[in-house]
């Protein structure tokens, strides 16, 4: 079985309820909920690490927000290309499930080094003598690129946990995914799936708040603090989950119900050759992949631009690594049940129902909305944001992380649900070449690409302006222009797939579900 079911199983009818809630036959199940399983884990990994990423980073000592930007510019940015470089070449000489055991031992192996050793031991390995040093000669605004040497093994954490979000959870799990999965298929699956994962980050924000607010035992070995075993259990929790994810996917494989024999033979048949220079020839070559990266790097620049912005206002009113972390929890939590509730009750449905492009297009519509009610608590007249706040009973501070956070929810929300699940459609219908090395380039580097670009622009602005309040009426342009840059490309690339699915439909060989090419 190549695809995840018989073109004879899709054809069978659903009750009404069944369709709508769970549109997947019984044959299917034994194959189906471990993939399920999989991209929970997966997803959950993702959502603890984003929090606490944050946590350790925004609220080290003489770090903040303004860390963000040089984080990833001057970290991330390096390590993805790295990734890319490595992947590249392992997928030359091993096959797709030897790169993904390797690639969750690698994080494994990290994860245990850092909880057992370089966190227990960062006030001696931070060179605070010298960060003092430079933050002497250099300007104001670099005093982010100093928090990140400072604080250089919470550096490392950001970055492995960014690395997890691309290439274990993107490039590796939703490779897999596309290639076992057809387009009639992942229609019904992918909202199932999308409901998955954003539960997964309802518990991880659970986990967070019940954690952030753990009261130290001298029973627990890890730490000198409440904040220290919370922080080691959460990482504990982390490589469980990575083992437990990686056994199924293992038994999925020698159960034949993951990758098959046809499909391994397939990637061995087109090996990705190219460097990354070459993988970013190739993708020159398709306007269809063109657009895809365009989409993805518009989101990651408008979303790196906004989260800066409040996330500085959030570390105004909760200051310490625990309240920052609950209160982050809190909002994520909130983000996966909105996600959540769209993947289940409206994305699959609207998918069908108004098609691809209408479905991309809710995002930064949603993104445009929100962020302009967030932008004008932070610009409008100091007297009018007090007379708003006494109306409404709040202070401008609370206001202004309340309105934060409603954007990110929103966009978040509805990028879980929505603006991914559209994407990876786009992508199954290409040619498996297209697929495989148009995916390695736009998901390992294009939102690389999207938020190191937005990062050198911050960097620039807090150069210029010295602070992020500073900045922030030039933020809200750069964001503005960027959501207009995402809804074109939406429409644009909505035509395109629209015309390859019809395409296929009608073509002779349909049944046999072969993508077609789209390079020129």
């Amino acid at each position: 079985m190549g695809r995840l079911t018989q073109g004879s199983m899709s054809s069978k009818a659903f009750g009404t309820i069944r369709a709508f809630l769970w549109p997947v036959h019984r044959e299917e199940h034994k194959k189906f909920i471990p993939i399920l399983i999989i991209s929970f884990l997966i997803c959950f990994n993702y959502y603890l690490l984003r929090i606490i990423k944050d946590s350790i980073i925004i609220t080290a000592p003489t770090s903040g927000a303004e860390a963000l930007p040089y984080i990833k510019v001057w970290a991330i940015m390096p390590a993805a290309f790295l990734m890319m470089f490595l992947f590249t070449r392992l997928s030359n000489i091993f096959n797709r499930k030897t790169i993904f055991y390797a690639m969750i031992w690698f994080n494994i192996a990290y994860f245990v080094v850092f909880i057992f050793f370089l966190y227990p031991n960062r006030d001696v390995l931070h060179p605070h003598a010298f960060a003092d040093y430079l933050q002497s000669i250099l300007p104001k605004g670099c005093s982010g690129l100093v928090a990140i040497i400072r604080n250089w093994t919470f550096t490392t954490f950001y970055v492995m946990a960014e690395m997890w979000s691309t290439m274990i959870m993107t490039v590796l799990f939703w490779g897999f995914a596309n290639d076992i999965t057809s387009v009639k298929d992942a229609k019904r699956f992918y909202a199932l799936i999308g409901v998955g994962t954003n539960l997964s980050g309802v518990l991880a924000a659970f986990l967070v708040q019940k954690l952030a607010n753990h009261i130290f035992t001298p029973k627990l070995p890890f730490g000198t603090n409440s904040w220290d075993q919370s922080f080691t259990i959460m990482n504990l929790i982390v490589v469980g989950a990575s083992l437990v994810s990686m056994g199924l996917y293992w038994w999925l494989n020698n159960q034949g119900l993951g990758y098959t024999e046809e499909t391994l033979k397939a990637h061995r048949e087109a090996p990705i050759k190219m460097g990354m220079r070459k993988s970013f020839k190739f993708l020159a070559k398709s306007r269809y992949l063109i657009l895809i990266a365009i989409l993805v790097i518009t989101f990651n620049i408008v979303i790196n631009l906004a989260e800066v912005v409040w996330k500085d206002q959030v570390k105004q009113l909760y200051p310490t690594p625990s309240a920052f972390s609950a209160y982050m929890g809190g909002v994520t939590k909130w983000i996966a049940i909105l996600a959540a509730g769209i993947s289940l009750f409206v994305s699959g449905n609207v998918i069908r129902a108004l098609g691809w492009t209408k479905s991309a297009l809710i995002s930064p519509i949603v993104t445009l909305v929100t962020g302009a009610l967030f932008f004008a608590a932070l610009l409008l007249p100091k007297a009018v944001i007090i007379e708003i706040c006494g109306a409404v009973g709040t202070s401008p501070l609370l206001l202004a992380v309340f309105l934060g956070s409603l954007q990110n929810s929103l966009l978040r929300g509805t990028k879980y649900s929505l603006t991914d699940q559209t994407k990876e459609l786009a992508f199954i219908p290409i040619s498996q070449e297209s697929r495989i090395k148009g995916k390695l380039a736009i998901d390992g580097l294009g939102s690389r690409l999207g938020k190191s670009g937005a990062s050198l622009m911050y960097q620039f602005l807090l150069i210029t302006f010295g602070s992020i309040v500073g900045s922030t009426p030039i933020v809200a342009f750069l964001l503005l222009t960027a959501v207009i840059g995402w809804i074109f490309a939406v429409k644009v690339l909505g035509k395109q797939f629209n015309q390859l699915t019809s395409e296929q439909a009608t073509a002779p060989s349909s049944d046999k579900e072969e993508p077609v090419p789209t390079t020129t």
